[in-house]
């Protein structure tokens, strides 16, 4: 079993930044892939992110590539998802996920899952 935590949502204004962080309880997450995952009022969840177990392998929605990164300390349990160029339409509640046989999670398919933060933008 897995808990994630996510931390470092809150609110930003457009163009703004912001850093969230998800740190795992077990100490093999260094071999999990990991993910980022949102969800807006109204709207299904849709992927953000995902990195590998090295980190050496990532994929972007096209939503936010170029603006988000995804980065992981496997000595600190942590995955980030640093945030720059925030738009109204990154609001959402963001999703940390783990999986520890996935190559990647674009598929949305994932074992374990955080509980969420919220990401406010406002213009």
């Amino acid at each position: 079993q897995v808990q994630l935590v996510e931390s470092g949502g809150g609110s930003a204004q457009t163009g703004g930044s912001l850093t969230l962080s998800c740190a795992a309880s077990r100490r093999t997450f260094s071999k999990y892939t990991m993910g980022w995952f949102r969800q807006a009022p109204g709207k299904e969840r849709e992927f953000v992110a995902t990195i590998n177990w090295s980190g050496s392998v990532t994929y972007y929605a096209d939503s936010v590539k170029g603006r988000f990164t995804i980065s992981r300390d496997n000595a600190k349990n942590t995955v980030f998802l640093q945030m720059n160029s925030l738009q109204p339409d990154d609001t959402a509640v963001y999703y940390c996920a783990a999986d520890p046989t996935a190559y990647d999670l674009r598929s949305g398919l994932a074992d374990y899952w955080g509980q969420g933060t919220q990401v406010t933008v406002s213009s």
